[in-house]
């Protein structure tokens, strides 16, 4: 088995390295980050359980035989991976289970143990913790391949569905494990982050009572196709200096795009480096790179980080910082090309001829044809285009925008037919009506349901945190606004460094604990499991 596991490892970081081009990990750096959770270090080390005796390590791989489709069981199952530990499991205590949604698993077991609040949860309700791996993510992928045909069974619905039946039928490799079912047995408490928190709101809403309590950080719960609002809590909280420039600069480079001279266009283009590009919502789009950095930003970020390297080249001028209305335009627009060509642009192309890097008008680019195992961003893109749009583009005129106006869904419309043209033959706007009527959006009301989302995350608009989001807070489902980032309660270590990240983390264990006293079991039988 140990060889097996070796070969599996090896095909997949062989995937990896196909599909992600660029020195960041995304295959095209005109394509947005997914919003997926980070990735914790695990501890090093014996872990022991209560009674003292050493557990498997944690990045021992197990796998469950799921459904490929759970309308049509006659199809088959897949191996889904799993990762468990029981190091804080008593008998009679929970199980916790997470899934790091769309992303490899593999990196995430730093999840199961008390970095996170996944382990707070589990030290606190006597439980176990598991880490699964969503479909059509790492390698558990029912046909071999991503390819449209196959993604046809990658749903938001079909993840539900995999949640419930892993919980109802797997057997843990732990003593006891074989009668812990939810429902029936024990609580299980669902905690995602993200994504996969939006789908930890979602499945409570669709399978009511199946868990006893759910926590959702950051979850995007509200789909949205024109999601402009992405860069709205950065505007709000980035360096005001920088902020205003970069406003500026991107209201010149839309009046020049739209209205000047092909003199004009060629050398505004060259400011950037990015004269080889042969359109123009691609070179200002290109621009987003430096905000999308934000979205890695932490409680305890400072000097350093790719944003305020970014924002220190705009704003900083003979070692003195500009006055909150900033530079101006002519000082920041030859600045910010100054910053690209004097090496972020190498930075972010990895020395690929900028109309590859950065173009999006080839079809035929790997970047849309590459369906092999492990291309974790074309599963993204076909939730993204069929479900959930958040796509990451220009302000409305009469709002302040950090990002170009030439940049508008329909462009991601057009990019999603290279994606999948057998299932997008032409632009089509993603269902996201479907997809907020099938499980709530903004207006889910569920009990034990744990909203936790920070200021500053760039994908706060699209929580229940939003700033047009009608969601109240109630004592069966909180919602709780720290000053953190994106999914920075997730972490233990950023609770150190920012009491209101810690005030969200007390918060959520103290009504999860009230929640999982509540849970009343009874006996029932399961399934088996199979190590990989």
């Amino acid at each position: 088995m140990a060889s097996l596991r070796s070969l599996a490892v090896a095909f997949l970081a062989l995937a990896v390295a196909a599909s992600a081009r660029l020195p960041d990990g995304r295959a095209h750096a005109n394509l947005p980050r997914t919003p997926r959770v980070p990735v914790v270090s695990p501890p090093s080390g014996v872990l022991t359980d209560v009674t003292g005796a050493t557990l498997p390590p944690l990045n021992t791989t197990y796998v469950f035989d799921q459904l490929i489709d759970h309308t049509n069981p006659a199809l088959g199952t897949f191996k889904q991976r799993f990762w468990t530990t029981w190091q804080f499991y008593e008998p009679g205590g929970a199980i916790v289970l997470f899934t790091p949604g769309e992303a490899n698993a593999a990196p995430y077991t730093g999840y199961l143990t008390n970095r996170t609040i996944n382990g707070l949860i589990a030290q606190q309700e006597k439980a176990a913790t598991i880490v699964l791996e969503h479909r059509f993510y790492g390698t558990s992928t029912p046909y071999g391949n991503l390819e449209e045909s196959s993604l046809k069974f990658h749903t938001i619905q079909q993840a539900i569905d995999d949640l419930e039946y892993f919980a109802k039928n797997v057997v843990l490799p732990m003593p006891g494990g074989d009668a812990v079912k939810p429902v029936t047995q024990a609580p299980w408490i669902l905690v995602g982050g993200s994504y996969s928190g939006a789908l930890t709101g979602w499945t409570l809403v669709n399978k009511p009572g199946l868990f006893q309590a759910g926590y959702a950080s950051s979850a995007v719960v509200e789909s949205i196709v024109d999601y402009w609002g992405y860069f709205e809590p950065i505007r709000q909280f980035m360096p005001k200096n920088c902020s205003a420039d970069v406003e500026a600069v991107v209201a010149h480079v839309d009046q020049v795009f739209t209205n000047g001279t092909k003199a004009q266009i060629s050398a505004l283009k060259a400011n950037w480096g990015l004269q080889n590009v042969t359109h123009l919502d691609d070179v200002s789009g290109a621009l987003r790179n430096n905000l999308w950095t934000w979205q890695d930003l932490s409680p305890d970020s400072g000097p350093g980080q790719e944003f305020f390297n970014f924002c220190d080249a705009l704003e900083v001028k003979n070692g003195v910082s500009a006055p909150a209305s900033g530079w101006g335009l002519n000082h920041a627009l030859t600045a910010w090309g100054s910053y690209w060509k004097n090496g972020y642009l190498q930075e972010l192309c990895g020395g690929d001829d900028t109309e590859d890097c950065l173009g999006t008008y080839d079809p035929t680019q790997t970047y849309y044809t590459n369906t092999t195992i492990g291309n974790d961003g074309r599963s993204w893109e076909w939730i993204v285009c069929n479900q959930v749009g958040f796509f990451q583009d220009g302000a409305p005129q009469n709002h302040p925008t950090l990002v170009t106006r030439l940049v508008q869904p329909a462009s991601d419309e057009r990019q999603c037919t290279y994606f999948f043209p057998h299932t997008l033959p032409k632009p089509t706007t993603p269902d996201i009506a479907s997809t907020n009527v099938a499980y709530g959006g903004w207006n889910a009301v569920t009990p034990h349901l744990f909203f936790a989302n920070g200021q500053r995350d760039p994908w706060r608009e699209a929580t229940v945190s939003a700033d047009t989001a009608p969601a109240v807070s109630t004592a069966q489902q909180p919602i709780a606004l720290g000053d953190g980032y994106h999914c920075s309660d997730l972490i233990v270590a950023n609770a150190v460094v920012d009491a209101t990240v810690a005030a969200v983390q007390t918060q959520a264990l103290a009504a999860i604990k009230g929640w999982v006293a509540a849970f009343k079991p009874s006996g029932r039988r399961a399934l088996r499991f199979e190590r990989d």
